[in-house]
Formats: C-alpha cells, structure tokens, sequence
C-alpha cells in the first residue's frame, strides 16, 4: 500500500496546507499593485513568473483570485480575502525581522558619556583611530558631566573623580589630571615675568574662570604651591568658553593638559609655568568589571594608551 503524502482532496491535512511561500509573495505583489508587470519588476522576476506563480496559486487553492479584462487585473473577493492575510503574515514576519536586527544592532551599540569638553577637545578628534580599530561596533557619544545613571541608557561613562561614584559602578582609572595657567602667545610678556626659564604670574593678569569649575584657580595654587590669588576676572558657564576666551586674549585660564594638548601643539595656547597633577583623574565607569577582549576592554586600553 502506498500512501498519499498530500492527503486527500477533502482531507484537514489537505486544507490546512500552505501553498508555496513564493507563490504568495508573488501574488501579494501582483495583488497591491494590480498589474503583473509592476509586481515583476519589484521582485526582480520576469512577467511570466508572476503569471505562472498566480495561476499555480490558484490552481492550488481552487478559486480565481483576479479577473483579467483586457491586459488588466482586478482582484476577486477571494482574492481580497487572500491579499489581508498574506499582508498580515508578512508584516508580522516584518516585524520579527525588524526585532532581530535591532538587537543584533544592540548588541554591537552602546552609549558613551563623556564630560563634554573633555569629549569636544580631546575625544573626539581621536576617535576616528578607536573606529578604524573596531569598525564592527557602533559607539553612540554623548556629552553629559556629574552624577547619571546607568538605568538612562548609559553604558559607559569618562568622569573626572569630583563627585561621588554611583554605588553600582565599576571604576578605571584613564589619566591624572594635570593643569596649569594658559593664554595665548603675545600674551606672555605683559602677564607673566620670566627669569631664567622660571615663569610667574602677574598679579595684574586677567584670569578667566567657570562656573563648572569654580575652584580651578585655587586648586592649581593649592598644587602648584603657589599664593592664592584674589584677582577677579571673567566667568564663562562652561570650561570650553574659558579656553576659547584664553584663545581670543582675554586673559589667563586654567587648563587642564588633555583640554589644551592639541592647542598647545598647535601654538595656539601656551603654558608658560606648565602642569602640575592636582590630585584628580578621569575614569571610564562601567555597570561591570569590564571582560578582556570585549571591546568595552580594549576602549579602556586604547584610553590610556591615547592619553
């Protein structure tokens, strides 16, 4: 005896038998745009395939999904019946796919903040190396400073350590801060005495402060071991505003190193007393022990080597 492995004509198996998925590809194109010819462009297929594909379809199903009149194609009510559940089949397979390349994406992606001008000044015009280093891994940049929270979408963060760490974070320290009085190169002369390649600040020298920062000045002397000083000057909202004010003569910053490295080496800024650490660094923050051979890993490394 042998057996029918279609079933027979009548049959449950038989009625709950998918036609061929291509089949109904083909006529859910042929069916939205009403015309063979359109639909076998957009599938990349010929005329004839969409044609043969609809009329084995319907051989299958045993009902006339379109009338054809005169070259043209109009789609039956069994053929409109067909046309909502296919549509709702493939978007729902639409929907999966789109779900599973979002979290493939997902997990290549993640969130670094950065205190924004250490990400403006310093971050960012590196960062092509990191990318060229890991071009599989989408780094989305932030600039954000002070207390965050892992549970916003932060997967990592660059603080400097002036605030109290989140309790659930795990710590790495990138470089020490190291900070010194900086202004522009006409600007030594009349604002700092030099002798014998020792440089002190005139008590005369506007100085320029922030109010994300408002210790800076006292902090360096603190360092430095230099007197404190009492000269007002200039208050800008952010540290990137003093150093541009630094840049444009305004007077004397201080400015961290990393902030004013590729300044310096531009000649554009001049420190003419240097740098001195002053007891703060920055570190890359995690929600983890960061897991070697991860890319979170080698960012660290590559920090630190860039620093």
């Amino acid at each position: 005896m042998f057996s029918d492995k279609n079933g027979e004509s009548n049959s449950p198996l038989s009625n709950s038998r998918l036609p061929s998925l291509l089949a109904l590809r083909c006529f859910e194109a042929a069916a939205r745009q009403e015309n063979f010819s359109r639909a076998a462009d957009e599938l990349h297929l010929t005329h004839g395939a969409i044609s043969r594909a609809v009329r084995l379809l319907e051989d299958d199903l045993g009902v006339a999904l379109f009338e054809r009149r005169s070259r043209r194609v109009f789609l039956t009510d069994s053929g409109r019946t067909l046309l909502r559940a296919v549509n709702s089949g493939l978007q729902l397979m639409r929907q999966a796919v789109g779900e599973l390349r979002a979290s493939a994406r997902q997990a290549h992606r993640w969130v670094l903040s950065c205190e924004p001008t250490l990400l403006m000044r310093w971050l960012i015009p590196r960062w092509p190396d990191f990318q060229a280093r890991h071009p599989g891994f989408e780094v989305h940049l932030v600039a954000g400073g002070g207390p965050f929270s892992f549970a916003s979408g932060i997967d990592l963060a660059i603080r400097r350590d002036d605030f109290l760490w989140p309790k659930d974070c795990h710590v790495e320290q990138i470089f020490e801060e190291k900070v010194g009085p900086v202004c522009r190169p006409d600007k030594v002369e009349p604002w700092f005495t030099t002798k014998k390649n020792h440089a002190a600040l005139k008590v005369t020298a506007p100085r320029l402060h922030t109010r994300t920062r408002m210790g800076a000045w006292q902090e360096w002397a603190s360092a430095a071991g230099q007197p404190a000083s009492e000269a007002q000057g200039q208050t800008f909202e952010h540290f990137y505003f003093s150093l541009q004010a630094a840049v444009a003569g305004l007077g004397v910053a201080i400015g961290p190193w990393h902030l004013v490295c590729d300044a310096l080496d531009s000649g554009v800024l001049v420190a003419p007393m240097g740098f001195i650490n002053d007891g703060s660094h920055y570190c890359l923050l995690s929600p983890q022990p960061l897991q070697a051979g991860t890319p979170q890993a080698d960012l660290l490394t590559w920090l630190r080597a860039s620093a």
